[in-house]
């Protein structure tokens, strides 16, 4: 599944575009994916101007200017291709622009979804309202993490993989995250000290920052919307390195964890 460095690296690959462009021609080519698409979504985003993109969490935000937000999520195939030759059997949703260019949402797998909210009631829509804070923006802190994580015995891998307490985080970046603050996957949240969850933010956005530079990590169908393929793969710490040497010079294990499989090292990460 895109996690938030693939959706960040989509949005900014979608810029160019887009953005400032008149929408000529939306078309949706089936139904639905996960759920319905929105059934008058050509008549309202038809001759709208793109205002902004921008992300939150996992999910892409193409805003227009008639006040209106298309919100998109790419479930567990998703990606968008910017000027292919043809269209193929899973290119679900093409948005045509003045400049002629054609932003194609492909979806082999349909779990995806796009929806359109009122700009103005779009973080009470339910889906945002109940996100926790972005782990690159100002919310998250390691306050908040002590807050959040007070009296849980919960693995603090589990509840950082929680929407609800921090926004956008998923299995890949978790896994490495943890690795970088040499925390222990199943140390217990509410056991770490200020100065270990100091260390955890730290790690979240080097992690984070370092994955959207080098354009995400590729994972079965995620490619970015120029059709190159991310590269953050191939600095992983842990991740998908099970047997192989960790930068400390243990050796990397894998278990699975509610059907995620959970890679760390026993040498560095207590």
């Amino acid at each position: 599944m895109p996690e938030l460095p693939e959706v960040e690296t989509i949005i900014r690959g979608l810029r160019p575009v887009l953005e400032g462009r008149v929408l000529t021609r939306v078309e949706t080519r089936r139904a639905d994916l996960r759920r319905a698409f929105p059934s008058d979504l050509r008549q309202r985003m038809t001759g709208a101007r793109v205002a902004a993109l921008s992300r939150r969490a996992k999910y892409g935000i193409v805003e227009t200017d008639r006040g209106e937000s298309m919100i998109f999520h790419l479930g567990m195939s998703g990606r968008w291709r910017i000027d292919p030759g043809e269209l193929g059997v899973h290119d679900h949703l093409v948005l045509e622009t003045d400049a002629g260019h054609r932003a194609v949402l492909n979806d082999p797998r349909r779990f995806g979804s796009v929806d359109l909210v009122e700009t103005a009631m779009r973080d009470i829509w339910p889906p945002f309202a109940a996100l926790g804070p972005e782990p690159l923006g100002d919310g998250l802190s390691s306050a908040y993490l002590e807050r959040a994580f007070d009296g849980r015995v919960a693995p603090v891998k589990t509840l950082l993989l929680d929407q609800r307490i921090v926004a956008g985080l998923g299995n890949i970046y978790v896994c490495e995250a943890l690795s970088l603050a040499r925390i222990a996957p199943r140390t217990p949240a509410g056991s770490l000290s200020k100065v270990r969850l100091d260390r955890l933010v730290a790690a979240i956005r080097a992690v984070l920052l370092a994955a959207i530079e080098a354009g995400g990590s590729t994972l079965r169908d995620y490619a970015r919307p120029d059709g190159e393929l991310g590269y953050f793969a191939k600095q992983w710490r842990v991740y998908g390195r099970e047997g192989l040497n960790c930068p400390c010079g243990g050796t990397v294990t894998r278990r699975a964890d509610g059907g995620r499989s959970t890679f760390w090292c026993a040498r560095c990460q207590r």
